[in-house]
C-alpha cells in the first residue's frame, strides 16, 4: 500500500501580503503534503513569493476562482485534497483533523464551518453576513438538509468527490455549487467549526457583495432548476394557476350573475395561463426522469472513478 497522499490547494489573485504565512503554516502541520498554489493572473509577485516559501506554483489564466479548482482538480491526483484561501483567513489548526476524516472514509468532504464559530464577529462587512445566512436557509429549505456554512473557502475532499464533481461556475459561486452537488449526489458530509479571522492589513478582498451576492443568487436557483425540476416547475404551475385564478375569476362572477360572459380578455388570459401550468408540470414531470436517468448513470461512473483509484493503491 502506497502512503496516503496530500494536496493542499491554494487559488490566489493577489495574495502577496498573506501567501508565505499560509504556505509555511500548512507545511508545518502537514508536512509530507505537497502545497499547491495555483496563480490566477495576480500583478503582486504572489507566485514569487509563495515559490520561496516552498509552494508547487501553477497558473491558471482564466480569471475566477471557479476556473482556478476545475484546473486543480484536473491536474493533481491525491488521496485526500484540502482547499485553502490564500487570504489568512483560516487557521491551519484544523487542518490535519479534517484530512484524517477524509482518509479514514468518514468523510468524501469536510466543511470548515465559519458561521458557527468567530465569523459574525471578525467579519466587518454586515451584507457578507447577511449573504451568507441568507444563501444557507435557501440551501437547506430547497435542498431539505442542515448544512451550516455554505460558502466557506476551508474544506476537505477525497479523490471521489473530485474526481466526480463537474465543475461549471467560473466564479466565487463555486463553493456553492460543491455543497449542492455533494448534497444531491449523497456524498458523506461532515462539518466541524473552524475559527475565522478578518483579514491582516494589507490584504484586500476580491468578492464583490453585489454582483457577486447576485451570481450565487442566480447559481442556486440554476441548480434547483436543474437537481430538483419536478418541485422547481410545479411551483411555477402553482403560481401560474393562482394568476389564472384572480384573472378569469371576474368573468366567471359575472356569467354567474347575469348568465353572460362579458369579460372575455379575463377569461381568454386566464386559460392561457392555466396551459401555460399544466406544460409547466408536464416539463417538471419529463425533467424529473431525465434527472433521475443521470442520477443512475453518474453512479455507474462512481464506479469506474472507486476503481480506477484502487488500481493506483
Amino acid at each position: 500500500m502506497k502512503k496516503n497522499k496530500i494536496a493542499v490547494l491554494i487559488p490566489c489573485y493577489n495574495e502577496s501580503a498573506t501567501i508565505e504565512k499560509v504556505v509555511k503554516d500548512f507545511k508545518k502541520v502537514l508536512p509530507d503534503a505537497d502545497i499547491y498554489v495555483y496563480d490566477n493572473n495576480s500583478k503582486d509577485h504572489t507566485d514569487e513569493i509563495a515559490k520561496k516559501a516552498g509552494a508547487i506554483v501553477r497558473y491558471e489564466y482564466r480569471q475566477g476562482k471557479g476556473n482556478v479548482i476545475r484546473s486543480m482538480f484536473r491536474d493533481i491526483d491525491a488521496d485526500c485534497y484540502l482547499m485553502i484561501d490564500g487570504d489568512d483567513t483560516y487557521p491551519a489548526d484544523n487542518a490535519k483533523e479534517m484530512c484524517d476524516l477524509v482518509l479514514s472514509g468518514r468523510a468524501d468532504m469536510v466543511i470548515g464551518d465559519r458561521l458557527s464559530s468567530t465569523y459574525f464577529k471578525e467579519n466587518k462587512r454586515p451584507f457578507h453576513n447577511f449573504g451568507n445566512v441568507l444563501v444557507r436557509k435557501l440551501i437547506n429549505i430547497l435542498f431539505k438538509n442542515n448544512i451550516k456554512d455554505i460558502m466557506t473557502g476551508y474544506r476537505a475532499f477525497s479523490y471521489e468527490f473530485v474526481k466526480g464533481f463537474p465543475v461549471l461556475s467560473k466564479g466565487f459561486e463555486i463553493e456553492t455549487e460543491m455543497t449542492i452537488h455533494a448534497v444531491d449526489k449523497n456524498f458523506k458530509l461532515v462539518e466541524i467549526p473552524v475559527e475565522y479571522r478578518d483579514r491582516p492589513a494589507g490584504s484586500h478582498s476580491k468578492l464583490n457583495t453585489l454582483s457577486d451576492g447576485f451570481k450565487v443568487l442566480k447559481t442556486i436557483a440554476t441548480l434547483f432548476r436543474e437537481y430538483k425540476p419536478v418541485f422547481f416547475f410545479n411551483l411555477i404551475a402553482l403560481l401560474l394557476f393562482i394568476l389564472a385564478f384572480i384573472i378569469a375569476l371576474p368573468a366567471f362572477l359575472g356569467y354567474f350573475e347575469t348568465g353572460l360572459v362579458e369579460k372575455f380578455p379575463s377569461l381568454i388570459v386566464g386559460g392561457f395561463l392555466t396551459l401555460a401550468g399544466l406544460l409547466s408540470i408536464s416539463t417538471g414531470m419529463v425533467l424529473g426522469v431525465i434527472v433521475k436517468k443521470h442520477k443512475q448513470l453518474y453512479e455507474m461512473y462512481m464506479h469506474q472513478v472507486y476503481d480506477n483509484k484502487k488500481e493506483t493503491k
